[in-house]
């Protein structure tokens, strides 16, 4: 009977955890915003690539790894489109995507959660904590929104510069069928 026992409570466990809201993505956003000579400049980056399981009721559980790819720099200015996929900034030959992957989430109120995540652009990991909103406008579907600042030289994102500021500001949401 122990045995047995020993059998059954980890498929249990398992069946739980997959149990939870895996998801597949329907929309994806990912804008950055920097300075430029004193002038906010910024663009998108597209390809999300993401598996996610989110349970609100299972935190503990819940996982989200999401890969970006670089090569889709878009800030509708083709030559610096182009800079940005030099090995100058995300060097894209040599460092294809940029990877998210959770770590931890805790509930703040409401919709609104934060979640501790390591970001890696360009082999270098950072760990970042985001805030987040996890909304369900139709039984089908759920939408996260969040936002960070990060420091572009952290991560070997161009060198030093008097006209380009250091800190980016990034916004995601995406939208999910449940």
């Amino acid at each position: 009977m122990k045995r047995i026992l020993a059998l059954v409570i980890p498929l249990l466990i398992l069946v739980n955890v997959a149990s939870a809201q895996k998801v597949a993505i329907i929309k994806s956003t990912v804008k950055f915003q920097l300075k430029n000579l004193g002038v906010n400049t910024g663009g998108t980056i597209n390809g999300l690539q993401a598996t996610m399981v989110f349970d609100p009721d299972k935190l503990d559980a819940s996982t989200i790894e999401a890969t970006l790819d670089v090569s889709s720099v878009n800030t509708d200015n083709d030559l610096r489109d182009s800079h940005l996929r030099s090995d100058e900034f995300f060097d894209i030959t040599k460092y294809p995507s940029i990877t998210v992957k959770s770590v931890s989430f805790k509930h703040k109120s409401g919709d609104n959660y934060t979640g501790q995540f390591n970001l890696t652009i360009k082999d270098k990991t950072k760990q970042f904590e985001i805030p987040f909103t996890y909304t369900t406008p139709t039984s089908n579907t759920a939408v996260f929104k969040g936002g960070l600042k990060l420091n572009r030289l952290d991560f070997g994102i161009g060198g030093k510069s008097l006209v380009m500021g250091n800190e980016v500001s990034v916004s995601i949401e995406v939208q999910v069928a449940k």
